[in-house]
């Protein structure tokens, strides 16, 4: 049960109405909107990140489920999973996301993805071999949109944990 009451979209102004229901009136959103400006300027962003960037939406959608995976966030973890599906992510990838270092379903510039995501998550920033990895295999403007993703979906994934943002079917707000 989350730790404050959710927004009442019906009490929202015509934006945030809006935006909330082209997001379905999911749990984190409404949860969310209860700062109407930070809202809009989030979901601005969330947009761009998983529709205007460059970044294969395969790569993308691994490093972001392995961050909700990382931030121990189960809301994010089955939202993106799903996501990832609908982009091409293989249900063997899904399954291996825990353990993907011994897994053999992940190409070379995912694995360098996933390495670059753990480090991004885990120390205070990827290493100099973990970086150059992941940077000889994207263009420039594809490695800002993977390290903004993935710093994106830790800022989401620590908002989901510190409410307690309650799950949903899936199928409700994927």
């Amino acid at each position: 049960m989350a730790r404050i009451e959710y927004s009442d979209p019906a009490k929202a102004n015509d934006r945030t109405r809006e935006i909330l229901g082209k997001n379905r009136n999911a749990n984190i959103f409404r949860m969310m909107s209860h700062s109407p400006s930070y809202f809009e300027q989030y979901c601005r962003l969330g947009g761009a990140i998983r529709n205007k960037g460059e970044l294969d939406p395969v790569v993308r959608e691994l490093a972001i489920t392995r961050t909700g995976i990382l931030c121990e966030a189960p809301y994010e973890i089955v939202a993106h999973k799903r996501i990832g599906k609908n982009v091409g992510v293989t249900d063997e990838q899904n399954a291996a996301l825990e353990d993907w270092k011994s897994a053999t379903c992940f190409n070379e510039l995912q694995r360098a993805a996933l390495a670059f995501t753990d480090e991004i998550v885990k120390l205070r920033r990827p290493t100099d071999a973990t970086f150059n990895a992941i940077a000889a295999k994207l263009t420039p403007g594809a490695l800002v949109e993977l390290q903004l993703s993935v710093g994106f979906y830790i800022m989401t994934s620590k908002f989901l944990e510190t409410f307690d943002i309650d799950l949903q079917p899936v199928t409700e707000v994927v």
